[in-house]
């Protein structure tokens, strides 16, 4: 494996992520492998995430909820779902062909990807009550929209044209320091149940 060993933790560290929808920091993913190997230290975790992100067998992720979050997904193309009172992450298959830069606002970069960051509530944190700006884990410039209503038309087959299917998102082009907020219709093109 490029030169590192597979070692018996680092295994466990592969079979924790396999799979995981969940986006977990750093330290969820110690927490559960230690669970199975009671040595492991949280360095070691550290170190096989990094590894694993430099080898592009995951995604290192910072989605403003404090803490780098990983994303063993690589395989299809996705954008991110995030609760701004939780801070739970899920993966958001939407596509967006036409989304660039408006003409001279590159600032000389040569963009090749944009991360698109919806905001929003899950449904837990909508049933436990109001939405009050002490409670946002990320206040940021980006505009917000119901959760629960992307989820839905993320998982229906048609996007309607009204309320859910019309989001605001936040899109981080690869231009440093630049984003732009636009709106943006959700379609889903992803694997279906996901």
């Amino acid at each position: 494996a490029n030169g590192r060993k597979v070692t018996a933790q680092r295994q466990c560290i592969f079979r924790v992520l396999q799979g995981d929808i969940t986006h977990p920091s750093a330290e969820a993913v110690f927490e559960a492998a230690r669970r199975d190997v009671e040595t492991i230290s949280l360095k070691t975790v550290y170190q096989t995430l990094n590894d694993l992100s430099e080898l592009g067998e995951i995604l290192s992720l910072d989605v403003g909820t404090g803490m780098t979050r990983f994303d063993p997904n690589v395989d299809d193309a996705h954008h991110h779902v995030v609760c701004r009172r939780c801070g739970k992450v899920r993966d958001v298959y939407a596509d967006f062909p036409d989304i660039s830069l408006p003409d001279g606002s590159d600032l000389g970069f040569e963009v090749g990807s944009a991360e698109i960051i919806f905001r929003g509530l899950c449904a837990e944190c909508l049933a436990t009550g109001s939405d009050s700006a002490s409670t946002d884990l990320a206040q940021t410039a980006s505009a917000s929209t119901d959760l629960a209503q992307i989820e839905a038309a993320v998982g229906s087959a048609t996007a309607r044209s009204s309320g859910a299917a019309a989001t605001t998102a936040t899109v981080a082009a690869t231009t440093g320091s630049q984003s732009r907020n636009r709106a943006l219709a959700v379609s889903t093109n992803g694997p279906s149940g996901q």
